[in-house]
């Protein structure tokens, strides 16, 4: 696909994005322009979020940066939630509009939210960032989930505060996590881990859960820049080329991820193939993977350009707790979600740029 294409599809993703209402619900097309409406203030819509902040800027459209900057003032109106780990990812952009704008009640709430983040998140030995979520408490795990839905917000607000305390932090906690959840001899992430039980649960590779680290890796690095310190990106970058290179003797015949990476029995799935895909591209153009896994990315970007439809993303599962067993990552639903528009999002923009083109 040409430029002019991949940029077609790319507002109809967004489109997309704009007519989701709820976790699976789908308004009608046309009409509503580029407003947002989905409601609850949590994990799945600030992904999405933060896909579409990086289409308005890229697009350098004062419209569209105001529809984000319309959405977050209507929430800070009603109230904000629970500071928990999924309730912060939300505040990834918001931090990101907040260092745009300048504005000083915006950089407050970004501000008030980490230091409370610090202060009252509970922790797990080793001062991890327990993965509370609305649902339950967690007590003492990690999940891979909470380096994109917690620590890019923390780092992100460390460059817009310009404090190195909450870098600082956003980087042990990547440390950490990498200790606990990366599996040595093939660098693929487990989703879990315990210190109460001592183990990973069901010892899932789940395929979203390792998407959320090829796509956070290449992110906290670039949203830090010269803000991190080099050995921690020297040591990420090699986690996520080891990752990466598995992933690639994992890719399905056809292109796509399978949501147990190591079961090709398993069901294929498009958010995680399409982080998968953002981050090996992301990766290779700054320059901390090799370039042969280019081909690799374009296979799956090929198997996603047919499970894109009047721009919902096709064949995306929905929100996944720890599971139990195997089989519970089997059998979760599939479901138009905001997150998958933000990865698709991404990988749109990130073809879009002239190394690909």
């Amino acid at each position: 696909m040409n430029n002019a294409a991949l940029n077609g599809l790319l507002e109809q993703v967004v489109q997309g994005f704009c007519r989701l209402k709820n976790m699976g619900e789908v308004g009608t097309s046309g009409g509503e322009g580029f407003a947002i409406h989905f409601e609850e203030w949590e994990w799945e819509v600030g992904v999405g979020l933060y896909g579409f902040w990086q289409y308005a800027r890229q697009q350098n459209d004062a419209r569209l940066q105001q529809s984000i900057l319309t959405w977050y003032e209507d929430q800070l109106a009603k109230g904000l939630p629970e500071i928990q780990i999924n309730t912060t990812a939300p505040m990834i952009t918001l931090a990101l509009v907040a260092g745009h704008s300048g504005r000083d009640d915006l950089l407050k709430v970004v501000n008030d939210w980490a230091d409370a983040l610090l202060r009252t998140l509970p922790k797990t030995e080793e001062g991890g960032f327990q993965h509370v979520v609305k649902e339950q408490p967690n007590t003492g795990h990690l999940w891979d989930d909470t380096l994109f839905m917690t620590c890019l917000f923390l780092g992100t607000a460390g460059v817009v505060l310009k404090r190195k305390d909450l870098i600082d932090e956003a980087s042990y906690q990547f440390l950490l996590h990498t200790r606990y959840l990366c599996e040595p001899a093939s660098g693929l992430w487990y989703h879990g881990w315990t210190f109460v039980g001592k183990h990973h649960f069901s010892e899932a590779f789940w395929a979203r859960g390792n998407a959320w680290i090829t796509v956070a890796i290449p992110e906290f690095i670039a949203l830090l820049g010269d803000s991190l310190d080099a050995s921690v990106k020297r040591y990420l970058s090699v986690v996520v080329a080891r990752q990466v290179n598995t992933l690639c003797e994992l890719q399905a015949d056809n292109g796509m991820w399978h949501t147990l990476l190591d079961d090709p029995l398993s069901p294929q799935e498009s958010s995680a193939t399409a982080g998968i895909a953002y981050g090996m591209l992301r990766g290779v153009r700054m320059g901390i993977l090799d370039e042969k896994v280019t081909e690799h990315a374009m296979r799956a970007w090929h198997a996603l350009r047919d499970r894109i439809d009047d721009g919902i993303v096709l064949e995306a599962s929905k929100g996944t707790m720890v599971g139990p067993d195997l089989q519970y990552y089997c059998d979760i639903a599939m479901a138009p979600v905001p997150y998958a528009q933000a990865l698709m999002m991404l990988l749109l923009l990130e073809l879009q740029q002239d190394q690909w083109c």
